[in-house]
């Protein structure tokens, strides 16, 4: 281990409340000496050393994952605190979800994407984006929603290429994006475009198998045909 780490009293505190054996020595360890190695985690008998770290990070500790020298010679990874490091709160200001607050947000959700439905891999995202809004004092309910890896993926892409997101940086105009809420929008990243994400799934698959041979016989992709459907309606 390296030398002692300087850590502020208020991080000094939450630490002494932490009655999680495993997270209380990695945080323990990083507070002593300002890093620990998943060698060390695992000498203490701890045998999934990134488990230990989830418990810490998930009572709200930002802890930052580097790569040091194992004591045979390869790398390993390595956990400290970010300099001037505050509880709750991540090395670039984000506030840092709690484990009973991201399941509340699930919850309310159905663990539901927002976009397209999905149940796998949920993930709690900021409607307005952070870079845009920063870090709300307290979540009034509107702050957070939950997108399925796949739709936060496409959500970034989209605020990456969005005037607002790069240039403007104005929080109404994303609150009005179809990324903020697809039940209720007014525009796509500022664009006058509509969408809607559909899943078929279980008991509807043969649905969508039928659809698909329509639109193949039609010589049109899924989606065009199903707008063609709608405008003959």
């Amino acid at each position: 281990m390296t030398g002692a780490s300087h850590i502020s009293s208020d991080l000094a505190a939450h630490i002494a409340a932490v009655t999680n054996k495993r997270a209380r020595f990695v945080l323990d360890a990083i507070a002593k000496h300002g890093i620990v190695t998943t060698e060390e985690i695992n000498q203490a008998g701890y045998e999934h050393p990134p488990r230990a770290v989830r418990d810490a990070r998930e009572l709200g500790f930002p802890i930052l994952t580097v790569k040091v020298k194992h004591s045979n010679g390869r790398s390993i990874a390595a956990y400290r605190f970010p300099d001037h490091a505050r509880f709750g709160y991540g090395k670039d200001g984000r506030r840092i979800l709690l484990k009973k607050e991201r399941e509340a947000i699930f919850e309310a959700a159905g663990s539901k994407c927002r976009i397209c439905g999905a149940v796998e891999n949920p993930q709690a995202d900021h409607r307005v984006p952070y870079e845009v809004g920063g870090e709300p004092d307290a979540d009034d309910g509107t702050v957070f929603q939950v997108l399925c890896g796949s739709c936060n993926r496409k959500k970034s892409w989209s605020c990456e290429h969005c005037p607002n997101g790069s240039q403007y940086r104005n929080p109404t105009v994303c609150a009005t994006c179809y990324w903020a809420g697809a039940e209720d929008y007014e525009h796509i990243a500022t664009e006058q475009r509509r969408r809607a994400d559909l899943v078929w799934e279980q008991d509807e698959i043969d649905d969508y198998e039928r659809l698909r041979e329509q639109a193949r016989r039609a010589a049109k992709a899924v989606p065009e045909y199903v707008k063609r459907l709608l405008r003959s309606t």
